[in-house]
C-alpha cells in the first residue's frame, strides 16, 4: 500500500482516553506513538496526516495526558500517547501517566507495532532506555523515530543515527530500520507513511 495514498484519505478523532478502562473498541490494526514529553508526537502525527491541528501541540512538556485515537479511513488507527519522563510532574501524576502508556502498549491486541519517538538533538536519554526495556519485557514490537532532524547538521545527524541504531541494535524487541524525520521541513515523512501503510496492509492479510 502507498503510504501517500493511505494519508491522503480521511483522518479523524476518534477518542480520548484518560483510563485504560476508557479505551474505544476498535478492529482496526493501531500504530502508537510514544516517547519522552515535547519530543514532537503530535507534531509528527499532524505531519503524517497532512493536517496542521490534528493532534493538539503544545510547547508546556507534558500537556497530552489522554491517549488519541485518529482514525485513519478503514485502514488503520493512529494513536497518540502522553509523554513521559517530564522532570516536573509529580512522582504521583508520573506514575499515573506511566501506567496509562504501558497499560495499553503491554494489552492491547490491535497494537500493530509501537513507534519510539527519539529527539535527534539528545539521543537515546535515560527515559527512553527505561521505555525500551519495559516495551522489551512485554514483547511489544517497536521502531525507534528520530525527530526535530532540521536541527542538526548533516554530520551530526550521522552521528545520532549511528549511536541510535548501535542502541537500538541490543534491544530484543526493536525492529531493524531507524526512521528520521522532520515535522517542520518534511524529511522522511513520506518513508515513514510507507511503513505504517505496509503495516496497515499486513495486519488485514492477517485478520
Amino acid at each position: 500500500m502507498n503510504g501517500r495514498k493511505l494519508f491522503a484519505g480521511p483522518c479523524e478523532f476518534v477518542a480520548g482516553a484518560a483510563t485504560i478502562d476508557a479505551l474505544p473498541a476498535t478492529t482496526l490494526p493501531e500504530i502508537a506513538f510514544v516517547g519522552r514529553s515535547n519530543v514532537g508526537k503530535s507534531s509528527l502525527i499532524n505531519a503524517l496526516t497532512g493536517r496542521r491541528a490534528l493532534a493538539r501541540v503544545s510547547h508546556t512538556p507534558g500537556a497530552t495526558r489522554q491517549i488519541n485515537f485518529f482514525r485513519l479511513g478503514d485502514k488503520c488507527m493512529l494513536v497518540d500517547l502522553p509523554g513521559y519522563g517530564y522532570a516536573r510532574a509529580s512522582k504521583a501524576l508520573a506514575a499515573e501517566w506511566q501506567r496509562l502508556i504501558f497499560g495499553y502498549v503491554r494489552g492491547r491486541a490491535a497494537l500493530a507495532r509501537t513507534l519510539l519517538l527519539i529527539d535527534a538533538r539528545r539521543g537515546i536519554t535515560d527515559p527512553d532506555r527505561d521505555a525500551m526495556q519495559l516495551l522489551d519485557g512485554a514483547a511489544v514490537s517497536y521502531a525507534g523515530v528520530l525527530t526535530k532532524i532540521d536541527e542538526l547538521s548533516q554530520a551530526e545527524l550521522l552521528e545520532v543515527q549511528s549511536r541510535t541504531e548501535a542502541g537500538l541494535s541490543r534491544r530484543p524487541a526493536a525492529h531493524p530500520e531507524l526512521f528520521a524525520t522532520s515535522a517542520g521541513d518534511w524529511r522522511g515523512i513520506d518513508v515513514l507513511r510507507d511503513h505504517i501503510a505496509t503495516l496497515a496492509e499486513a495486519w488485514g492479510d492477517t485478520v
